[in-house]
């Protein structure tokens, strides 16, 4: 009996109904019968033995969960089953065994997670989210549930929800245990949003010939996308998928479509494909033709910017990309071993000036000299961000997402080339440059940077809960970007920051392309830490500081999505909720 709890006398147990033993479990006598259960209601943890047996429902009355008795089963999807316990009489006395008959298993875990998900319920998202992070689980593994959920259940195909958890998935090796739950709740929590109320994706069938090449699978891909026939186009696809088609040959084939036009739905098109490519390595090739024809309803109507008055008027962009592009093809013969000297600070110069055709000559120039791609893609990427850095607070609120919406399509395209996405890829670094000279306006006037001057009398200290109390109140850009200038300038460690801001983000009720921001900044940061001297030190801080201004912008919010995290996080921790904190 070393495993058995003594409960008490069964005839006290018949006069009182109900009563809590040792380990936090309710006893209860109904219908001539003796039940134990897991006091705490798992929905928020009221104590059950405050609850009603009626019928063989014992209900807890703080939000009316419905539980049954016996096998601890749940009515009410949203509650979560309670745990029972063996119960057994022995001379008038009732002993309890404290090991519950159904424990709490990693599979159990996973198949929460997907009911939370299917229906789109918050709190059982989050709780299956700590108590599988708390079991050690791997991220990865986690959020794998919601890759294939989300490629499965969204008929428009990939979406901000899927994107959110992307940009979580890889900043999570800079927050700590509790905002890794959060940043991972979030994703979950986005996807299921992202997926309620829309029917599943089918998936097109391959075509039966398998032996089509992959060069004219691609011809045939563009052909597709060039006419919006996205179920050819996703026929084509999956036949180079099944077919065994190298990976880096689909990268090329579907990033070659996305950027036959220019700058697709304001930049969103081709980070989406960029955040799909990224989760794909981290989920396995397994769900490459769910998660990669996830991507093609992006390209059945897209915006196409050369058909925007902006692109053509008063100066005639257009023409001039067509023309560097022709000479795109002739750069593969070329070698990027050897390569002109680049003027960084004036090509970066250029490219926040008001001259486009010089801008996009200078990256023609670039190209020819055999600087890489990717080089020139880092450096666009970063005149983006100083755009951010210089977006005035006088200008429309909304213009934000503008120059957010150049920054994380630059740094889609950095990756890409990272990743090694073909030289066609480098027609999107044309699209971004373009997209930071139609953002010039919203410099004018160019934020005041942070300097020592200015905040050298605010008797800031390095104490990372002061920008926490800063970012808590409404509008305060300068102030959190002169706050983080002067940490940087005392040393502060940049890890401490990143976890700071990343809570920063994960408290509030973020909208999408805050997320798409910390992600995007933080990946630029660790870029340019691979790089020594001046430029690779100030792009570096020009990422941190256009990060905060960005998050000072957008918070506080309501933050319902936090307390709902929160709620969880406690019920694991097995306190109180009933109860102040």
């Amino acid at each position: 009996m070393t495993n058995w709890v003594r409960a008490g006398a069964l005839e006290d147990l018949k006069q009182e109904g109900a009563k809590v033993i040792k380990g936090g479990i309710a006893v209860f006598y109904y219908e001539q019968k003796v039940y134990a259960v897991d006091n705490r209601c798992p929905h928020m943890g009221f104590p059950l033995h405050m609850g009603s047996l009626c019928d063989g429902i014992l209900t807890c009355h703080w939000h009316h969960a419905r539980f049954d008795v016996c096998s601890g089963g749940t009515l009410d999807p949203w509650a979560d089953d309670v745990p029972t316990y063996p119960v057994k009489l022995e001379a008038g006395e009732i002993y309890v065994n404290p090991k519950p008959l159904t424990k709490g298993q990693t599979e159990r875990h996973f198949q929460r997670l997907h009911e939370g998900m299917e229906q789109n319920l918050a709190l059982v998202i989050a709780k299956s989210v700590v108590a599988l992070v708390e079991a050690g689980v791997p991220d990865a593994q986690i959020a794998r549930v919601g890759l294939e959920y989300g490629a499965t259940y969204r008929s428009g195909g990939w979406g901000s929800g899927l994107t959110i958890l992307a940009a979580m998935v890889n900043i999570l090796p800079k927050l700590e245990h509790y905002n890794r739950i959060l940043a991972l709740y979030h994703g979950l929590r986005r996807v299921a949003a992202d997926c309620s109320g829309r029917p599943p994706r089918f998936l097109m069938q391959a075509l039966p010939n398998s032996g089509v090449s992959t060069d004219r699978l691609t011809s045939w891909y563009r052909q597709c996308i060039e006419v919006r026939d996205t179920q050819g186009a996703e026929r084509v696809l999956l036949t180079a998928i099944r077919s065994g088609a190298d990976k880096r040959a689909i990268l090329d084939m579907m990033l070659t479509a996305a950027t036959d036009h220019f700058y697709l739905d304001g930049g969103h098109t081709f980070d989406f494909h960029n955040k799909a490519f990224e989760m794909l390595e981290k989920a396995g090739d397994e769900l490459a033709e769910r998660v990669l024809a996830s991507l093609v309803p992006l390209l059945s109507n897209p915006s196409r910017s050369e058909e925007r008055h902006s692109w053509q008027h008063p100066i005639n962009l257009v023409a001039p990309l067509h023309q560097a592009f022709e000479a795109l093809p002739k750069l593969r013969e070329r070698s990027t071993e050897q390569h002109d000297e680049l003027d960084e600070e004036q090509f970066i110069h250029q490219l926040l000036g008001d001259q486009p055709l010089a801008a996009l000559a200078a990256i023609t120039q670039a190209l020819q000299g055999g600087v890489a791609p990717v080089h020139i893609a880092r450096l666009v990427t970063l005149a983006a961000a100083e755009r951010i850095n210089r977006f005035h607070t006088q200008n429309d609120f909304g213009d934000w997402i503008a120059v957010l919406h150049t920054f994380t399509h630059a740094h889609a395209v950095h990756e890409s080339l990272l990743r090694g996405a073909n030289d066609l890829t480098i027609r999107a670094v044309y699209y971004a440059a373009v997209s930071i000279y139609l953002d010039r306006f919203l410099n004018i006037p160019a934020a005041s940077p942070p300097t020592a001057e200015k905040y050298g009398s605010y008797g800031y200290t390095t104490d990372l809960s002061e920008l926490l109390d800063l970012m808590n109140q409404r509008q305060q850009v300068a102030e959190a970007a002169n706050w983080v200038a002067h940490y940087l300038d005392q040393g502060g460690n940049v890890d401490s920051l990143f976890n700071t801001l990343g809570h920063s983000l994960l408290r509030e009720d973020a909208e999408f392309h805050s997320f798409q921001m910390i992600e995007a900044a933080i990946k630029e940061y660790d870029q340019w830490s691979n790089i020594t001297g001046p430029l690779a030190n100030r792009a570096k801080r020009t990422m941190i500081l256009a990060l905060t201004r960005y998050l000072a912008a957008h918070a506080p919010t309501a933050r319902e999505q936090s307390h709902i995290a929160r709620i969880a996080w406690r019920l694991q921790r097995g306190e109180r909720l009933f109860k102040d904190e």
